[in-house]
């Protein structure tokens, strides 16, 4: 009895501790800033995610590189774009995007809504222009019906700004409650006891101080190497991370922290995608931002834990898209490989 009455003291702290680090999920879609949510507007928003007109060569769409069948991105180092072109960074995942506090790598968008602009004009990626999205919409009355109702009231609903917010909108409610969100929520049995191990050497190691908040991650921007700077085969010299945005000195190699819900399922890790085993991340990352070199059973503990944020992804039928008209703008561009 004694001993019982221990364990469960000791969950109790554990639990106490990581309420003050971490967040669960809310059961409901969170709002977002500047953008009432609808059905109406999801609905748009879901069939645009998945539309792959919305690209110039009609082959790529979001769901293309933020795969939801996959963990929310495509298991690729880097992705492929427009005439199979690969981008220069690991593509994130889609779920539960909404709780980080900005979106890409270096945080360069402040919200979903930019960030879905981003991908479509990028010349490696979707390679299509604003005023080509709207013309190609436009041409499509089922569409121009979704805008305006998604919209309504506005002058003229079909816009590049609202074709943004209308994914923002879907991608709102792409979130996953986990195991892990059971357990803060009072569940004693929701994680395994060797998952609790690995979430009590998360917090002790010191992981929580830039993995936490809903989303354990997202919410910050952290040198990679803090400690010691991996080599060139993990962390390219070419890419200096948040220095592109800001142009500060200080910023060289700085990184939005990774979001670890479901990292489970979306190796491979880091902006480089270079490693595909989360063990050998879980390594890396203890040497690198805190100088310990963690004995193998200990990042199998961390691994068991972080098993524990992949949740249950939403259940999505893919949509009925528009009819093209004669007046829908063909495709356009290199597709095939050089």
């Amino acid at each position: 009895m004694g001993c019982m009455a221990a364990g469960t003291a000791s969950a109790d702290v554990l639990r106490e501790t990581a309420l003050e680090a971490f967040k669960a999920l809310p059961s409901t879609t969170p709002a977002v800033k500047n953008n009432p949510i609808t059905p109406a507007k999801i609905d748009l928003g879901k069939a645009l995610f998945f539309d792959p007109r919305m690209s110039a060569s009609g082959v790529f769409s979001c769901n293309s590189c933020h795969n939801v069948g996959t963990g929310g991105d495509d298991n690729l180092e880097t992705s492929i774009g427009h005439g199979w072109q690969r981008g220069p960074r690991n593509s994130p995942t889609v779920f539960n995007a909404v709780f980080n506090e900005a979106q890409f790598w270096d945080g360069r968008a402040p919200d979903l809504a930019e960030q879905a602009k981003g991908p479509v004009q990028a010349g490696v990626e979707m390679a299509n222009t604003p005023d080509n999205v709207v013309a190609t919409l436009k041409s499509m009355p089922q569409y121009v019906a979704w805008f305006e109702g998604a919209f309504e009231g506005e002058t003229d609903p079909v816009s590049f700004d609202n074709f943004a917010k209308a994914i923002e909108a879907f991608e709102a409610t792409l979130i996953t409650p986990a195991p892990f969100d059971a357990w803060l929520n009072g569940d004693d049995a929701a994680l395994s006891d060797v998952q609790k191990a690995g979430l009590q050497q998360f917090v002790d190691l010191g992981c929580v101080a830039c993995h936490a908040g809903t989303n354990l991650g997202g919410q910050g921007y952290y040198p990679f190497g803090l400690i010691e700077k991996p080599g060139a085969d993990i962390l390219p010299v070419g890419d200096k991370g948040r220095f592109a945005v800001t142009e500060t000195a200080d910023d060289e190699y700085v990184f939005r922290a990774a979001p670890l819900r479901n990292v489970g399922l979306t190796a491979p890790y880091f902006h480089s995608g270079k490693v595909w085993d989360l063990k050998v991340a879980v390594q890396i990352m203890a040497e690198s931002q805190l100088g310990e070199e963690i004995s193998d059973e200990s990042a199998t503990q961390i691994v068991a834990f972080l098993d524990s944020l992949t949740g249950t992804a939403p259940t999505l039928t893919y949509p009925i898209l528009p009819a093209e008209t004669a007046s829908t703008p063909q495709p356009s561009g290199e597709v095939l490989p050089q």
